[in-house]
């Protein structure tokens, strides 16, 4: 663990109050959907399918943890109303497991790549800055060096916020200021990161969804120029998500996913909303990691994402 890391104990606890307002609605709909049953029949599977529904989770994602419940009731002839939760637990925390080997593990974890390149996508509103300044300190103070790019040169204001947020994390940027071209951002950022012998290039980009064709064209030039530096590059296209939007962040997942190679995703906002089922949904549905969650407002709300911490949270009452 790095000198300034925050441990186990203290991110769970910042995941169990973020939670907190997802989980009291969650547990108060499953509750009535069994309310007055000891075995689970077709009534309250009806029941529980609106409440995973109604909770965000998506209609195509909760008609498949309903027929795997089905089947484990077939297989076992039998399922009590208090067994549920369980069951619901362990199907759950099985869609939310992606394949995350080629990411670090944790923000003081050894780099797989050096420099680490992250490309940051999300349409304007979503926590996208934010989320890019809470990496870069969540990684600073776990011993890294971080080098960021402002590549959203599509707004003044993206470029001015962004360059604020290093000036407070105390880590360098690279910029050209309003109008210039992303992918040029983008190349010299990554030269002067390999000139510092960075860990870690956070690089910011435009969402401009009303313009796909554009946005993919303005991605894929990134990328290429990225990889005359770095072959590999991006290593992690993090699209970043607003939960408190709930099935809105499911189209701009389908948006984004169709114009580049996301294969990360961050969702910002669970503190404040009880469309954190949403996280299910998304991740079963795009079959992509969710790698980040954002808990809060201070620097260390922003956690890497961790499947059974969140069931955990989810599910437990106490």
């Amino acid at each position: 663990m790095g000198l300034f890391s925050r441990n186990k104990k203290e991110d769970k606890a910042t995941l169990d109050q973020g939670l907190a307002k997802t989980k009291e609605s969650f547990l108060a709909k499953l509750t009535r959907s069994v309310f007055g049953r000891s075995t689970v029949d077709e009534s309250v599977l009806d029941n529980l399918e609106e409440t995973l529904i109604t909770s965000d989770v998506g209609v195509e994602t909760s008609l498949k943890i309903i027929d795997k419940i089905q089947a484990r009731i077939k297989r076992d002839k039998y399922i009590s109303t208090s067994e549920l939760n369980n069951v619901l637990r362990a199907e759950i925390a099985q869609l939310l497991r992606q394949d995350v080997s080629q990411f670090p593990a944790s923000f003081d974890a050894t780099m797989p790549k050096t420099p680490y390149v992250v490309l940051v996508v999300g349409v304007n509103g979503v926590g996208k800055t934010t989320t890019i300044a809470k990496l870069a300190y969540r990684y600073k103070q776990a011993g890294k060096s971080v080098v960021l790019g402002a590549a959203d040169t599509f707004r003044a204001a993206a470029v001015e916020q962004l360059t604020l947020w290093a000036e407070r994390v105390g880590v360098p940027i690279v910029s050209q200021g309003m109008n210039a071209d992303p992918a040029s951002v983008a190349y010299d950022t990554l030269q002067s990161a390999i000139a510092r012998k960075a860990d870690v290039v956070l690089i910011d980009t435009a969402g401009r969804l009303h313009n796909k064709i554009g946005l993919m064209n303005e991605l894929t030039k990134i990328r290429k120029v990225m990889q005359k530096l770095v072959p590999d590059a991006p290593h992690e296209v993090l699209l970043v998500l607003d939960a408190s939007t709930g099935q809105n962040a499911v189209e701009q997942a389908r948006q984004f996913t169709a114009a580049t190679e996301v294969n990360a995703l961050a969702l910002t906002k669970l503190d404040g909303t009880a469309k954190g089922g949403v996280i299910i949904g998304i991740s079963d549905q795009f079959q992509i990691p969710v790698r980040y969650i954002g808990l809060g407002e201070k620097m260390t709300d922003l956690q890497m994402f961790d499947p059974d911490d969140f069931v955990a949270s989810l599910f437990d009452e106490k």
